[in-house]
């Protein structure tokens, strides 16, 4: 499994109600994805970083999402670039399904 972790700079910082309204916009795009296991969006306590933490079964299928058009939804959504950072994820523990899930 991959995680990536998706960072947005913001152009002026914002409130949590604000990313909420914002993010509860894109959530429903973000389902039924092939390959995406989870994303958590997420707001820096300053509210100037916005982005999300995606759980992916492979590189192959994060790669398949963030295309040149993807970038482009980002940059019109946000008014900044993504920076994303990839990590190998070989083992989670999911508590809410008391189950751990592993690469093999």
């Amino acid at each position: 499994m991959i995680t990536v972790i998706n960072t947005i700079k913001l152009q002026r910082p914002i409130t949590l109600a604000e990313a909420r309204k914002i993010f509860l916009s894109t959530a429903p795009t973000y389902q039924g994805v092939a390959g995406r296991v989870r994303k958590n969006y997420i707001l820096s306590q300053d509210g100037g970083t916005a982005g999300g933490i995606y759980l992916w079964k492979s590189r192959a299928d994060a790669d398949a999402v963030y295309t040149d058009s993807w970038r482009a939804f980002v940059r019109g959504k946000y008014g900044s670039d993504p920076v994303l950072t990839y990590f190998d994820s070989p083992v989670v523990v999911d508590n809410p399904t008391q189950s751990i899930l592993s690469d093999e």
